[in-house]
């Protein structure tokens, strides 16, 4: 027997499907539960956020099952369909999925009243890219920015009632995210994560600018309450 050639074989093995690599839509599909959770009063804020930052650097399927395996919601038989809390209203103009910004010895901005999707890319290599989410109309309750600078700089702004979160650090750069925790439940989320290599990412609220639909749900909660004491 030719031991040697046996031995270069390749492992055809099939894998567990905990062991596959996991893509940005199983992230985001147990993003959801942990958010749901939130609602429920599963997870406390702390908690929340400490899993949403694993998972957003999970790197394969098992990992991500971790962070549900002790909520009801992730063991809901399949007949129940799928979780859909981040679905655009009826009637209005749906948001892309994703989102990119690219400055290559140049500049990009999106700002103004604009429908960020669910990701947002954002590349600056020798460039500066600015995403504005100061007056966006926010479509889905959890957006992630992906952010990468080499020699540039990539500057995020954000709504002073939102709640933003950040992971990420930096090469010969700086990587700063101000930390934010709404006081509303249903106020969007922003992730920010990536790397900054000789360069900056930077994320912090613009003060002065508020999601304004938030307040009206909350508007429209106390207006309901009222009607019912009466």
């Amino acid at each position: 027997m030719d031991l040697q050639k046996h031995a270069r074989q390749p492992d055809t093995a099939p894998l567990a499907a905990t062991e596959l690599r996991a893509s940005d839509a199983d992230r985001d599909r147990v993003a959801d539960l942990l958010r749901e959770s939130l609602a429920e009063g599963r997870l406390t804020a702390e908690e929340h956020a400490e899993r949403v930052e694993g998972v957003l650097a999970a790197r394969t399927v098992g990992e991500l099952d971790g962070f549900v395996r002790d909520l009801p919601a992730a063991h809901r038989p399949s007949s129940d369909g799928p979780v859909a809390p981040d679905r655009p209203p009826v009637g209005a103009i749906p948001a892309d999925p994703d989102h990119s910004a690219v400055a290559v010895f140049s500049s990009a901005v999106r700002k103004g009243r604009w429908r960020p999707g669910r990701r947002i890319h954002a590349y600056a290599v020798f460039g500066s890219v600015e995403i504005d989410l100061s007056e966006a109309i926010f479509q889905y309750r959890q957006v992630v920015i992906k952010a990468f600078s080499v020699f540039g700089s990539v500057e995020v702004r954000v709504p002073e009632n939102v709640s933003l979160r950040g992971a990420g650090g930096g090469v010969l750069g700086s990587f700063e995210v101000d930390t934010l925790d709404s006081g509303e439940p249903e106020a969007p989320v922003v992730y920010v994560d990536g790397w900054a290599v000789l360069g900056s990412v930077e994320a912090r609220p613009r003060r002065g600018r508020l999601v304004a639909d938030i307040l009206d749900r909350v508007q429209h909660k106390v207006d309901r309450s009222l009607r019912k004491q009466w």
